[in-house]
């Protein structure tokens, strides 16, 4: 009898997890997985070892395009089942990968989001509320101080919202060195530095910090309501920020385009930036260097001047 693949699945994640890697790996290949059972469920079939084949996987991924799914995401559907059939050949469930020959489908070249220093100043300014009382925690107050540090530090550092979220105080933050220190993808550790207003910012939050309900209870530096800020919490918070600002369709990872394309955009040096994002491979950097790449020219003909030498 053919094995569950439900079952294998969870044997791949275990293994995926004694190899160190991260959560929202472990995360995107589960869903490969779990959508791929979904899909045979749906079409009547078992969801067992024998159905994974090349044929089932492409008629999956066909479906997902019909669907309206964007290229971006059947690319990362396959790709989890790639890592899934590799798995399964090296422990010998498998003698060859159902996934050989399967392409990926093609990624639309839609333009990177990025919001410009109006917007951005338009958010900060709403950020901006008066002086409380010394040692007296006061919501508004508080709340208007994290949302600029929370804007400052994914404008200025580029953070993951993964990253924003983990960072601890005091042990993450370095006002005097002006520095976090980041753990990102893969439990990759990186120092990213930060702008003397975003230190500021900072300074003046963690005063505000000190007064906070959860501030003894927790080391994370954000702080809700109810205690760490989640990533869920800053997309919803930056959701209310952006509809009271004006700026639509603001999500974390916006300041992340936004922060790689201006430096980019004002003459910074890839592999730079490719160590500040945490990025291992040039796949990433060269979505942006392709967003900013008319800007750059626009920018170097006016440098060079060279119809002004005729």
């Amino acid at each position: 009898m053919s094995p569950q693949l439900s079952d294998l699945a969870a044997s791949f994640r275990r293994s995926l997890r004694a190899a160190g890697k991260a959560d929202g790996t472990l995360r995107l290949y589960g869903q490969s997985i779990q959508f791929f059972c979904a899909w045979l469920t749906a079409q009547g079939r078992p969801t067992t070892l024998d159905q994974l084949n090349r044929h089932s996987i492409s008629a999956w991924l066909a479906d997902l395009i019909e669907r309206g799914n964007e290229p971006s995401t059947v690319a990362t559907r396959l790709r989890g089942l790639r890592r899934f059939c590799r798995w399964l050949v090296v422990e010998g469930e498998l003698e060859k990968a159902p996934t050989e020959g399967v392409e990926m489908p093609a990624k639309s070249e839609k333009p990177v989001r990025v919001l410009t220093d109006d917007e951005l100043a338009r958010l900060i300014k709403l950020c901006q509320v008066p002086r409380g009382k010394a040692g007296q925690h006061d919501r508004r107050i508080f709340d208007g101080r994290r949302d600029e540090v929370l804007i400052r530090l994914l404008a200025d550092c580029g953070l993951r919202v993964s990253e924003l979220v983990g960072l601890e105080h005091p042990e993450h933050v370095d006002l005097d060195q002006e520095l976090v220190y980041v753990v990102g993808k893969g439990n990759r550790p990186r120092v990213v530095p930060f702008g003397a207003r975003t230190g500021q910012a900072i300074d003046r939050y963690l005063r505000a910090r000190s007064a906070h309900p959860h501030a003894a209870r927790t080391p994370r530096l954000l702080l809700g309501e109810r205690g760490a800020m989640s990533a869920d919490g800053v997309r919803w918070r930056l959701e209310v920020l952006g509809q009271a600002a004006g700026v639509p369709d603001l999500h974390p990872h916006a300041f992340r385009h936004t922060f790689a394309h201006r430096w980019l955009a004002e003459g910074g040096q890839e592999r730079d930036l490719m160590q500040l994002a945490g990025w291992r491979s040039d796949a990433m950097l060269s979505v942006y260097a392709r967003s900013t790449a008319v800007e750059r020219a626009r920018g170097a003909h006016r440098r060079m001047g060279l119809g002004d030498r005729l």
